[in-house]
């Protein structure tokens, strides 16, 4: 019971949970988008079983660390790179992520047109496995900083529960805010797209700091709210 009066374990564990709440934003944000494609009705549904999926996955693999980490060993070389599993999963990923924001885009810049040739509305099952393979994604590297931050397995497992259960709590507002505000949608892709080519780039053993990439978002989002207050002021008069 030493850990209850260890400030270093309680000062790891607040700081892992901020930290897999603001790498869980990625994971909802792109919840979102794909399951607003749904009818109504299903997409808390659909939120709920990805946020769920994304929490299993996460325990899974913290159960599994020796594992995790044996996916950094190369087991191919092109042109003196090592190619590792982790690398594998990571540039898929990023390109899969990269892919689906530029076909929203797409999608929503051209408008009526482009949605009177669109084939059928996407399946349940078809958007849930969609979240579930980002789930995957976003599952790998929230587990290896969780091994970077913390030493006690239980301080990983407690802060990426209590992360998910706020991701939980949040992603309604979240996606109910995307839905109202079709500018904000395309600031999401945007920056689903920017963290698509971090992944391909950190799987090209090319690392990006996330704080550049997060500050340029929190920059470009306060743009947009002060655009969102100053677009609500011009309604009241």
């Amino acid at each position: 019971m030493d850990w209850i009066t260890d400030p270093a374990i309680w000062a790891s564990l607040l700081t892992l949970i901020a930290l897999e709440v603001v790498l869980g934003i990625d994971n909802v944000v792109f919840m979102s988008i794909i399951a607003g494609r749904l009818p109504v009705h299903q997409q808390p549904a659909a939120r709920r079983i990805g946020i769920v999926a994304a929490l299993g996955l996460r325990i899974v693999f913290l159960s599994a660390i020796a594992w995790i980490m044996g996916l950094t060993k190369p087991i191919i070389t092109v042109m003196e790179l090592g190619i590792s599993w982790r690398d594998i999963i990571l540039l898929s990923g990023g390109v899969f992520l990269i892919y689906k924001s530029t076909r929203e885009i797409h999608d929503s810049v051209e408008g009526e047109e482009e949605e009177e040739h669109r084939s059928t509305t996407p399946s349940f099952a078809a958007v849930v496995a969609q979240i579930v393979i980002l789930d995957l994604v976003f599952s790998i590297d929230s587990v290896v900083t969780a091994v970077g931050m913390a030493e006690h397995l239980w301080v990983m497992i407690t802060a990426v529960t209590v992360s998910m259960l706020i991701m939980l709590i949040a992603a309604g507002t979240i996606a109910d805010f995307i839905q109202r505000h079709p500018t904000t949608k395309m600031l999401a892709l945007s920056f689903l797209m920017l963290i698509g080519a971090s992944l391909v780039a950190d799987g090209l053993h090319v690392h990006i700091p996330r704080g550049y990439i997060y500050f340029a978002v929190v920059f470009s989002a306060a743009v947009e709210v002060l655009n969102l207050v100053a677009k609500r002021r011009r309604r009241s008069w």
